[in-house]
């Protein structure tokens, strides 16, 4: 034969979608909450997005140059790392301090496990974990100008009443990209729209969760039926968890991720309560107010002892005709 053919790995069907078109359609999806966090605590939030977003593609750009590799930035994945994790910042973090969790996140938890489809855990949240471990003193604090002490679930933790509109709207602290539940779905909406995401793992995730702090939680059953509460089922208390913190922004945007999701149907429903009764149990149970972040980190480590229970047998090794 004169002509030498090429055979990739699988799948073969062709498409039109691109890596870097799902990559474009996230950016565009996370650009109301990243609009509104600006809008909110200011320039300076503003500037973290940038240096983010800009160390990532330039840390990935000359890692590949070092390596002697082709660049692979323009799949926009660096891009995305950079932004989700920025989002995932305190407003006023020192710049330093988000230039080295975007070199982590692209050196250390992507680039060095072989790159975009190879990493074990999802960058961007390995990278602030290691940041709120290092730097807990700045991680922690999400103190600004316009808003001032403990946040929503810090103030739950304590039985204190929160405004539940306010947290639907964002008019409360957090990080830059975590706080207005309505920009969050809008985004979420769109990428459900061109078919980037479905409801598998964002609505088991969700549903999960309610179900835990219904069992659990300070109006739960179990503290209702032990005289520890006088009241079933708060919804008030019920809508705040749910608005609060990074839930929806995890739920939506880092639990869905297609690197570190399994690929199995039955698979991505259990990963879903997974992280719902793990984000459940850091928030109840645990020493901080959060946990969406360590629940989908250590969802992504059992990823492959899921895949493993779920993936179906081949016919004629004891799978059924389809």
């Amino acid at each position: 034969m004169k002509e030498k053919l090429e055979v990739s790995s699988n799948p073969h069907v062709r498409s039109k979608v691109t890596t870097s078109s799902i990559m474009f359609a996230v950016v565009i999806a996370l650009l109301p909450a990243s609009i509104f966090g600006i809008v909110q605590f200011g320039w300076y939030a503003a500037l973290l997005i940038v240096v983010t977003v800009g160390t990532a593609v330039l840390t990935e750009h000359l890692f590949c140059k070092i390596c002697k590799k082709p660049s692979t930035i323009k799949d926009g994945s660096a891009m995305v790392t950079g932004l989700i994790l920025a989002l995932n910042l305190p407003p006023h973090l020192p710049v330093y301090i988000a230039i080295l969790g975007a070199v982590f996140a692209i050196v250390v938890v992507k680039l060095l496990f072989g790159g975009l489809g190879q990493n074990f855990m999802n960058p961007a949240l390995g990278a602030r974990c290691f940041l709120v471990i290092s730097f807990a003193k700045y991680m922690t604090n999400f103190e600004c100008d316009a808003f001032t002490g403990p946040t929503p679930l810090a103030l739950l933790r304590e039985g204190e009443p929160v405004n539940v509109f306010n947290m639907v709207i964002g008019r409360t602290g957090g990080t830059i990209g975590e706080t207005s539940v309505i920009a969050l779905v809008l985004g979420a909406c769109f990428l459900i729209f061109l078919g980037v995401i479905d409801l598998k793992i964002p609505g088991t995730y969700l549903l999960s969760f309610v179900i835990f702090v219904a069992i659990f939680g300070r109006s739960g059953l179990i503290p209702y039926l032990t005289g520890e509460s006088s009241t079933f089922l708060d919804f008030q208390y019920l809508a705040a968890q749910l608005s609060g913190g990074g839930l929806m922004f995890g739920a939506f945007f880092m639990a869905t991720d297609y690197t570190t999701r399994p690929i199995t149907k039955k698979g991505q429903y259990i990963y879903g309560i997974f992280l719902g009764v793990m984000t459940g149990i850091f928030r109840l149970f645990g020493p901080g107010a959060e946990g969406v972040s360590y629940a989908i980190i250590i969802g992504n480590l059992i990823v492959p002892l899921i895949e493993k229970a779920t993936m179906p047998k081949a016919f004629g090794k004891g799978g059924e005709r389809a």
